[in-house]
């Protein structure tokens, strides 16, 4: 695996792109990277390990870092040199991997300014963006969360949850462009592409309702009235039971004993149901009342929505229920060639992942159709050994 520097170093001589910073957990990555700590008091920090996970080309190079216990806060974090991405695309990419159903969980990236002490990294600390598969349950989606002025506001319709197939990486890259509109890609294909203003409450509306504005005393807003004119007709019978006419007094009772006898009820054959006036459509109907739009004094226009002053660090910040996530080949750069070249080896060792996925898969339905094949044929057997003995 080549280091975060070697990485850099690389990259100037054969792109104009810059690489802020990249990561794919060869030797020394716990020296680039800072445990945090802000769940220790508490007994439920989990553990982070070093492993490819069960399926691999390379074992040394496809290595990235694991959430390597169940029901636990994971919390890590790494530094760079502070930089804004004023003016120019912010592409971040990174792998991720469930060995296991997550059940309810997260599998995203946090990326924000220069922290004073990462060991306190975690739910209070303050990020610019957050990235990355999310899932609770039935509750599943893709988050993109941008901060804007002290708010963390969410995108207003979920992105699709792609984190299917246990043990398969997914490859999830973001593009922020400086035309303030977003791409979104998982294993390489688009999932989303559209604008910070129209996609997030980032700005406060344009227009908002004028409080002054009342709806008319007179107004009528309820479509359909009873009509005036509709009667009930008078033979209309309501009632659903009536007295049995023709049931008798039985001989034989005795209304000291049996008290005063009544005749049983039995079902109305006149009853037509409740009845209920026609409704008919109102003249005086004049629509649904809103109030009328005036311009938002507290609108304000922002052509910079895509840009941050300081991104200088990138963590992962979760709580699981199962652990087992696994993440790889981070890059955070504004060159496509230089996420390109880190695609690459997702997709080479998803070919890998995917063709023994599919070995585990048919092997196991080959035991499972043997293990049926000898249920039937000790059915078999119990038949033929009923039927002797039936014989004898």
């Amino acid at each position: 695996m080549l280091s975060r520097g070697l990485l850099c170093l690389g990259s100037a001589a054969v792109a104009s792109g810059k690489i802020y910073f990249s990561e794919s957990f060869g030797d020394g990555w716990e020296n680039r990277w800072t445990t945090s700590k802000w769940k220790d008091s508490e007994g439920t920090a989990g553990k982070w390990v070093s492993t490819a996970g069960k399926w691999f080309s390379d074992e040394a190079e496809d290595k990235g870092i694991q959430t390597g216990e169940d029901s636990k806060f994971f919390g890590i974090s790494a530094a760079f040199d502070s930089f804004s991405n004023e003016g120019k695309e912010l592409i971040v990419q990174y792998q991720a991997k469930y060995e296991k159903d997550v059940e309810c969980g997260g599998g995203y990236m946090k990326l924000g300014p220069k922290m004073d002490d990462a060991t306190t990294f975690g739910d209070p600390t303050a990020y610019n963006i957050m990235f990355g598969p999310d899932k609770c349950g039935y509750t599943k989606r893709t988050h993109l969360i941008f901060n804007y002025k002290g708010k963390n506001v969410l995108k207003k319709s979920d992105l699709s949850y792609k984190q299917e197939g246990e043990g398969t990486s997914h490859l999830y890259r973001l593009v922020v462009k400086p035309d303030n509109t977003v791409r979104v890609e998982i294993d390489e294909e688009k999932i989303y592409e559209g604008s910070l203003k129209d996609d997030w409450e980032l700005l406060k509306p344009k227009e908002i309702s004028d409080p002054d504005d009342k709806k008319p005393s007179d107004w009528v807003d309820d479509s359909m009235m009873d009509d005036p004119e509709d009667k009930k007709p008078d033979d209309w019978v309501e009632e659903k039971r009536m007295v049995d006419a023709e049931a008798k007094k039985p001989d034989d009772w005795d209304d000291e004993e049996d008290g005063e006898w009544e005749a049983p009820m039995k079902d109305n054959p006149a009853y037509k149901g409740e009845w209920h006036v026609k409704r008919i459509s109102n003249p005086a109907y004049k629509g649904f009342w809103e109030a009328k739009k005036i311009a938002n004094p507290e609108y304000e226009d922002d052509d910079a929505l895509y840009k941050y002053e300081d991104f200088g660090f990138i963590g992962f910040d979760l709580w699981q229920v199962k652990g087992g996530t696994i993440f790889d080949n981070i890059i955070i750069t504004d060159d496509k060639s230089e996420a390109d070249a880190f695609a690459k080896k997702w997709k080479a060792l998803s070919e890998v992942e995917k063709a023994k996925k599919k070995e585990e898969d048919d092997a196991k339905k080959a035991e499972e159709k043997k293990d049926d094949d000898k249920e039937d044929d000790d059915d078999d057997d119990d038949e033929e050994d009923k039927t002797e003995s039936e014989e004898m």
